[in-house]
């Protein structure tokens, strides 16, 4: 048998969306991989427990997103110190004076394709795209191995960075389960409604969802738009401009919900929608079909490699396409007990356990190496 080694998760972003796949994979890897020992680094307040042995937690006091030179310097000291035979890292934001068997989770490349300035002065934005390239570039060159979730992506990966062409191994995350018994109902009352859940980033492109829902609410003038997310300064710019839209008094703003209130809001659904340009998993709409939801998704990006025959494809730059296809939906009952269908087949084709397998066989892989 091979010698035990030691294994290290930089998991300190795990508690948010981005991390859901560290928070997972290492829950899952808890049971299947009882004999190489385990550090895995957390935010100082995260009380997360392990459940085996050869699994601890350690804080990891250094921000998640930082340029502080300081900060990078001891981050890498403290990870030399714990001398890994590898070091995963769940995000390309790591520290750059780091070297070593390194696996990298890189999501997708949203970042260099859909961000706005805003309110950045020019010469500050130049300046932080450029340090993001480098840190991108330069977290690919370090990786032994990097981990994309779909290969729409892994393709983009390699045309940006042909470096990576054998680096790069694809394994697909899983949705969460979604079932009716463990919901709790929202005190706002919906009533009829098809809904989004996520984010409000410009990728996100829910300014031309609302633009179909002006269209979708001709028809349908008492169902209502739900859109569940964190209240930020995108959700808020979101909000201040569906005022001037005709269905305003039928849009609705939940805010975060939690899990329970989450999936009442995805079992109840008349469908749900996703207009997004780009991602690299897209998880919400398979929670949906695991809720028995039809979907309405973008065909850009990964999204139809990931949900196959389970969703309705729109052009998400077309707010009448859109609208056209969520009308669709509501109209042919035939239709809709088709995705329904089709949904909780191609949900089935996903397990976390499959995905932590794939990324321990990563690990033996650079080990016997």
């Amino acid at each position: 048998m091979a010698a035990r080694k030691h294994i290290v998760i930089d998991a300190r972003i795990r508690r948010s969306s981005t991390g859901r796949p560290l928070d997972m994979l290492v829950e899952e890897l808890q049971k299947i991989d009882h004999y190489h020992r385990y550090t895995v680094l957390v935010q100082p307040d995260d009380n997360w427990k392990m459940h085996t042995p050869n699994f601890h937690t350690l804080p990891c006091p250094f921000p998640q997103f930082s340029l502080n030179p300081l900060h990078e310097l001891r981050f890498a000291w403290q990870l030399y110190r714990l001398k890994a035979n590898v070091v995963h890292f769940g995000m390309t934001q790591q520290p750059l004076l780091y070297f070593g068997h390194i696996v990298t989770f890189t999501h997708d490349l949203t970042m260099l394709f859909h961000v706005r300035r805003g309110n950045t002065p020019a010469l500050v934005y130049w300046l932080k795209m450029r340090l993001y390239h480098f840190q991108l570039w330069w977290s690919h060159r370090k990786s032994t191995t990097i981990i994309t979730f779909a290969q729409k992506t892994a393709h983009e990966i390699r045309t940006l960075h042909p470096f990576t062409k054998n680096k790069l191994v694809v394994a697909y995350q899983a949705p969460g389960v979604s079932a009716e018994h463990t919901a709790k109902k929202p005190q706002q009352d919906f009533g009829d409604y098809i809904m989004y859940q996520g984010t409000a980033f410009p990728h996100k492109n829910l300014p031309t969802l609302i633009d179909a829902f002006d269209i979708v609410h001709k028809q349908h003038p008492k169902l209502n738009l739900v859109l569940v997310g964190k209240t930020e300064k995108h959700y808020e710019e979101l909000k201040k401009e569906s005022t001037k839209h005709p269905s305003a008094t039928n849009i609705i703003f939940t805010g975060f919900l939690p899990d329970a209130e989450s999936k009442w809001t995805f079992v109840h659904a008349k469908l749900y929608v996703t207009p997004t340009l780009m991602e690299g998993v897209g998880l919400t709409p398979l929670e949906a079909m695991a809720s028995g939801t039809p979907v309405v998704s973008s065909k850009a990006s990964v999204m139809p490699e990931i949900y196959g025959e389970g969703a309705l494809y729109c052009d998400a730059t077309k707010p009448t396409d859109i609208a056209q296809k969520i009308n669709q939906v509501l109209g042919d009952g035939s239709l809709r007990q088709k995705l329904i269908k089709a949904g909780h087949s191609q949900v089935k084709k996903y397990s976390w356990h499959t995905f932590a397998k794939e990324v321990l066989t990563v690990y033996k892989s650079i080990l016997r190496d």
